[in-house]
């Protein structure tokens, strides 16, 4: 599961372990909602899932609320090129991934007003978004090919009760993302921030079975001054990547087995065609996310999961630039199937006494997935401007296929 990661221009992950969704890390890490495929748009069991996913959820949090989860992350990548890529100094090379998993953390607060007569919810979270990750230095011909790229939300939503059964919520999250890459001595590390919005909605259609749907924006990011491609007298030019618009519709019921099964099960679109940068070799998206909980006579929580997602790589792609007259680098299209166990490992802060639910055990969550891997090279830019490779754009420089 890739969580704090890295993006390489040229390149894209053969195999990424228990990442679904691109560099979305969506609520596959969080407390409840790990041990459940990430599932949890209808009725998520923990604060920061309804951060991640779904802000109407957010009215079914009563009282005051703190929750914090961590959880250990390390994606297992695979690279390799046939040909050269001359302006990187990059020569024919094949590597699996050095880069070292990470330790991330993901906090979140809630605050019904419903005693000053007021049927809302208000939430706060610090959420580990997406990234993608490689580091190819122990491979001499790859030149230092590593790059790292971490997106970290700061969100905050509200959840109202419009009905005793339909509830909206509404969120804004401000998002700080880093780059850093692509090869040794062209690229540095950038800061670049923005925002992201969120709309959502439940409805209950009996006491036991609720029906869960959000949108959340694209979120763009641009990397000020991130890269230098064509010598040393050229400047170095901005670097412009987005995350998707997302839709997520979802089903929750607790009926089952005298209401101690939860049983749920989550539908998500992502629109990576029409994003910077992954647009030039993802294509849209479709996933499905289910998950089960069961709940002992003791309070303790069980959890399995299970999540298919389409493999979102591009077959064929045209390049942004119609100047560029490279010859493409060849390419590697390695298809396969791998199954990874997302345990939904996460350490929450919690009284045993007062918040019981808060408590639990998780069993795996399998996670299927196909990866391949791209390698293509850059087009050098004729003047200052900006890497951007968006399917139909117009930027300096773009990558070659």
């Amino acid at each position: 599961m890739t969580v704090v990661a890295g993006l390489v221009t040229v390149l894209t992950p053969q195999k990424s372990f228990g990442q679904a969704f691109g560099v979305e890390l969506q609520a596959s890490l969080l407390p409840a909602s790990g041990g459940m495929g990430g599932a949890g748009i209808a009725r998520p069991q923990d604060i920061q899932t309804s951060l991640a996913l779904n802000p109407a959820t957010l009215a079914q949090k009563k009282g005051s609320q703190f929750s914090f989860s961590s959880g250990w992350v390390e994606p297992t990548i695979n690279l390799e090129t046939r040909d050269p890529i001359p302006l990187a100094g990059v020569q024919p090379f094949a590597a699996k991934s050095q880069r070292p998993g990470s330790i991330v953390g993901n906090i979140g607060v809630t605050q019904d007003f419903t005693a000053l007569g007021l049927p809302a919810t208000v939430g706060m979270g610090l959420l580990t978004a997406s990234g993608l990750g490689v580091n190819d230095n122990d491979a001499i011909a790859s030149n230092g090919t590593s790059a790292e790229m971490a997106v970290l939300q700061t969100a905050v939503g509200a959840g109202v009760e419009l009905t005793d059964r339909l509830s909206m919520g509404f969120q804004g999250t401000v998002g700080s993302a880093s780059m850093d890459g692509i090869f040794a001595d062209i690229s540095s590390s950038t800061p670049a921030y923005n925002l992201r919005a969120a709309l959502g909605l439940t409805y209950d259609l009996r006491d036991t079975t609720t029906i869960g749907a959000y949108w959340h924006t694209e979120q763009k990011f641009t990397f000020d001054n991130f890269v230098q491609i064509g010598g040393p007298t050229i400047p170095f030019q901005d670097f412009k990547v987005s995350l998707p618009d997302k839709y997520g519709i979802g089903i929750a019921d607790e009926s089952l087995i005298g209401g101690k099964l939860l049983v749920a099960v989550d539908f998500m679109y992502f629109r990576w065609s029409e994003t910077d940068f992954f647009g030039a070799f993802w294509c849209d998206q479709f996933a499905v996310q289910t998950g089960l909980q069961y709940t002992t006579d003791r309070g303790y929580k069980l959890r399995t999961g299970y999540v298919y997602a389409e493999n979102a790589s591009k077959t064929s792609w045209r390049p942004a630039s119609a100047r560029s007259r490279r010859k493409p680098v060849s390419i590697t299209s390695k298809r396969s199937f791998r199954t990874s166990m997302n345990t939904g490992s996460a350490a929450v802060l919690a009284c045993p006494t007062c918040c019981p639910a808060l408590i639990s055990i998780s069993l795996p969550a399998v996670c299927l997935t196909r990866r391949r891997t791209m390698v293509r090279p850059l087009a050098q830019s004729r003047a200052t401007g900006s890497v951007s490779a968006r399917p139909g754009g117009s930027g300096a420089v773009a990558a070659a296929m």
